[in-house]
Formats: structure tokens, sequence, C-alpha cells
């Protein structure tokens, strides 16, 4: 048996001898510098726009600015990492993501944060697969499956969460400086440490091509109309500007015109043909699908309680318990996660989903956050029940198909999953508009003054603000401002509730596609099992 010892490989023995702890804490400082810097951005665009002098509406630009360059420079990253070298490309990547964050603590006015929101993105565009790469680096390939996916996921998903949390505490009187000091700090400490804890060198060769420019363009520029068009489009609304129309015709032709070309490539940026093939087709709408429907969590309940006039330390408990449900539903994979285990551990996530949802469907102008504790919760556990088993998944098809297609999935679970949650938002907040215009008509017409309930309503108005003031006239106007603003305010939470629905009814319509396709192979793997084999039939051969 000692004889044995020396003929094991080099590389996994040196592999296993890396300290785990250490390299587990710089992926989660990795997940969390990328994840806190999108989420304090994206969860405080009013504080944000106050900063900068402009609209809450102009401020989205810098969200739009942030995830275009983010959801498509992925793409890019696995031939980068392979001609440059894996050590390089991290010390590289980190350096230039500590210098933006630098950058960020002396932007003054709405130009300079647009440039720097626009860095910024590509800067955090290589992170996510950085954390992933220092999670899964000290453990073996057994572990990386079952421990170090999961981990990983759930870091990755929380931050955003976690950004709520801390903004209370860290955006004051001192505006945004710092948020970006603790960005800053943050990158900094990453960056030393990536220099302390490398990560296993690989070979380089040259692989980049003239061709895959070509195609990386194209679908940049995709990816990067279509973040546009789904951040801006319910705020400006589809069909008022042009622009937006022509975002979208170009999102189509030009992702169009990149698979044509990659189709007849010999080493393709990125294999269409096995995207395409029918596991991989389901397993990408699967993400997607899922993705759309957890934009009830980001889009839903923290705007709603917005409206209702609810400021960002009210969301502090909210946030904590859907942190704390990630980090408790990953031990949870840990344990259960099998392979051929994965469709019922999204079938349990469906139906999570779609109690949330329809337990939140139920909302009034009178409810709390803490009233969303439970639904919230039970979607948070359906993020990582999802996701997790949806990582290896693809990963163990990639690996099928060979070594070099796992960085590959990587890269485009990130992709999908980023332009997954830009146009899942974009989906929702239409939804929203488009219901709450309907529900105010509604309302407003039937706040005829004529009405024996909107008078008494008036009265009742009146009554309240006649302490204030003696000004019948002043009062009267007041109260009926006051009955119009709360006709908008259960208009919002009506249509709040109309998408909630819609999310469940969409969670179970999934949940159904799922048990068919399960029954469907269930029955297939029957009928070949009773199907006669060409040995076993005795006439073939006589006639």
């Amino acid at each position: 048996m000692s004889a044995s010892a020396p003929s094991a490989p080099a590389q996994p023995a040196e592999a296993q001898k890396r300290p785990v702890l250490p390299y587990m804490i710089l992926a989660t400082l990795i997940a969390l510098a990328q994840g806190l810097g999108q989420g304090f951005v994206s969860n405080n665009l009013p504080q944000l726009a106050g900063d900068l002098g402009v609209s809450v509406a102009d401020a989205s630009w810098l969200m739009a600015a942030y995830m275009a360059p983010r959801a498509a420079l992925p793409l890019l990253l696995t031939k980068l990492r392979t001609q440059y070298g894996l050590r390089a490309f991290t010390r590289s990547a980190l350096v230039f993501y500590a210098l933006v964050s630098l950058a960020a603590c002396f932007a003054q006015d709405f130009r300079s944060a647009l440039t720097l929101q626009f860095v910024a993105g590509i800067a955090a565009a290589p992170m996510s697969t950085l954390a992933f790469l220092y999670m899964l680096e000290p453990l073996s390939q057994k572990l990386k499956i079952v421990f170090g996916l999961p981990m990983a996921m759930a870091v990755i998903m929380g931050a955003p969460s976690l950004a709520r949390v801390l903004s209370p505490g860290l955006i004051g009187d001192g505006g945004f400086l710092e948020v970006h000091l603790l960005t800053l700090g943050m990158a900094f400490v990453t960056l030393a440490l990536a220099f302390r804890l490398p990560l296993a060198p690989a070979p380089t060769q040259k692989v980049i091509e003239f061709a895959d420019l070509r195609t990386f363009t194209l679908i940049a520029f995709s990816f990067g109309a279509i973040t546009v068009a789904s951040i801006l489009g319910p705020i400006y609304w589809w069909t008022e500007l042009d622009w937006i129309g022509g975002l979208l015709i170009l999102t189509i032709l030009g992702f169009t015109l990149a698979v044509i070309s990659e189709l007849y490539r010999k080493a393709p940026l990125i294999d269409f043909r096995w995207l395409a093939s029918p596991a991989m087709l389901q397993m990408t709408g699967a993400m997607l699908v899922f993705r759309l429907l957890l934009s009830e969590q980001s889009s839903g309940a923290p705007r709603m309680f917005q409206v209702l006039g609810f400021g960002q330390d009210a969301f502090m408990g909210l946030f904590s318990l859907i942190v704390v449900a990630g980090l408790v539903v990953a031990p949870l994979c840990l344990a259960l996660l099998r392979p051929g285990r994965e469709p019922w551990f999204h079938a349990v996530a469906l139906v999570l989903i779609a109690l949330g949802a329809f337990m939140d469907s139920a909302s009034t102008v009178l409810t709390r956050p803490a009233d969303m504790f439970l639904s919230q919760t039970l979607i948070a556990f359906a993020g990582m029940l999802f996701m997790a088993p949806a990582m290896v998944m693809g990963l163990l098809a990639a690996l099928k198909r060979g070594p070099a297609y796992l960085m590959s999935f990587i890269v485009v679970f990130l992709s999908t999953q980023s332009l997954g949650g830009v146009v899942g938002s974009g989906l929702f907040s239409t939804i929203i508009n488009h219901r709450q215009a309907f529900h105010l008509q509604t309302l407003t017409e039937q706040l005829r003054p004529e009405l024996t309930v909107v008078q008494n309503q008036i009265a009742a108005n009146m009554a309240g603000l006649a302490a204030q003031s003696a000004d019948m006239a002043a009062n009267k106007a007041q109260a009926v401002t006051s009955l119009v603003q709360e006709a908008g305010r259960q208009a919002t939470v009506m249509a709040y509730n109309d998408a909630y629905l819609l999310t469940a009814l969409a969670a179970l319509g999934a949940l159904a596609v799922l048990l068919l396709h399960q029954v469907y192979l269930l029955l297939t793997a029957r009928l070949n099992a009773a199907a006669p084999g060409p040995a076993s039939s005795e006439t073939g051969p006589t006639q």
C-alpha cells in the first residue's frame, strides 16, 4: 500500500493540502465585496439620486450602466484565464476592482458616477467566478459538488439581501462615503489575501481569436441593450419612447448574428450546439424561469413597503431572516443533495415559492414587513433549494463533455442569472405599473362627490384637520387630496397583490410542467425496459 502512494498525481495532492478555512473565507469576502457593492446602489437609488441631485428615473441609469457589462463580460473570461494564466488573471481582476472601489470614493456628480458604475460593472464581472474558484479550490472532487457549490451559492445569493441589512447603519448624513469606504476596505483585504492564497496554476495557451472578439461584441451589445431596456422600460414606459423598442430589436438582431457566426466555427467562444441540446435547453430554461420567479423577493416586497412609506431601517429584520434562511438551507443541500434528486428539490422549491407568493397576495395598506417574515423566508429557502441542484446538474452535464466545459458552464450560469434577474425585475415592474393604473382608474371612478361614503370620508378627514386650521376651504381641499392619495396607495397594494398572485400561479404552472416531464421520463424508461432487445427476437432471423 505504501508503494502506491508515490504514483498518485501531484496536483490533487497539492490541492488537498491547501487550508480549507482561509480559502473559504476569501471566497466569502470576494462574493460579499461584489454583492454588497451592487446591492448598496440598487437598494438605495432614491438616496443616491438625492446625493447626486437627479431624479430617481435618472438614477436608474446607474444600474443600467452597471449591469450592462456585468451581464456580458463573463462570456469572455474563460479564454482570458486560459491565455494569460489563472493567477495573473485573478490578481489583475482584484487589483482593478480595488482601484475602481477607490475611485468611487471621489465621485461627486452624476456624470462621474455613471462612468464609474459602468467601470464597476466591468470590474465586478469576474468576482462571482473567483468566489466559486476559491470556494472549490481546497476541496476534493466530491466535496466540490456537495459542499463547495451550495456554500458559494448561499454567499453569492445572500449578499444583496445583506446589503439591505447594512445600508441603514452606513448611509447617514455622510451620504454614501461610508458605503464606498466599506467596499474599498473589502477590496483591499481580498487583494491581500489573494496574494497569500493563490489558486493552483493552470497551463496557458493562446486561445483568443479575432472571431471571439467579434462574437463577444455582438453578444455584449445584445445583453447591454436588453439590460438597459429592462431597467428603463418600466420607468419611461415601453411604448412612449422609440429607442426602447429599438433596443429590443437590436437585441434580437445582435444575438442572432452571434449564433450564426458561432455555428460555423471549429473552436467557438460559446458552443451553441451543446447549449441547444434538449437537456441544456431544459436546464437553462428552468434557471431563467426560476430567476424570474425570484424577482418577487427582490422587486416585490421592498418596493411595496417603500411606497407605503417605510425606510430602509424597516427592512433590517426581514432581510436578516432572508440571509439566515439561505445559510440554513445550504447545510440541508449538503446533507440531501445527490445526483438524480435535483427534480424533487426543484419541485419543493416551486411549492415554497407558490405558497410564499400566495401569502403575500393578501397584503393591505396596513401590512408591515413583519407580516411577511414567513412568506419571504419560504421564498429564500426556495432560492437555495433550486440554485444549488441546478448548478450540480449543469456541472455534471459539463463534466461529461470534458473539463473544458466546466468553467464555460459556470460563466453561462452567471450570465443567465444576471440577465434573468434584470429581465425579471423589469417584467415585475411592468406588471405593477400596468395593474396600478388599472386599479387607480377603477378607484377614482368610485370617488364621486355625490356618494355618501365619499362625503363621509371627506368629512372625517376635515374633522381631523380642524384642530390644525380654521380655514374650512383649505381643510376640504386637503381632505380631498388625502382621499386621492389613499386611493393611490390602495391601487399600488392591489397591483402588487396581482403580481404576487401571478407569481404563485406561474410557480404552480412550472411545477405542473416539471411533474409531467418526470412522469414522461418514468414512462419512457419503463417502455424501454419492457421492449424486447434484438437478441431476444426469435422470429427476426427466419423472416
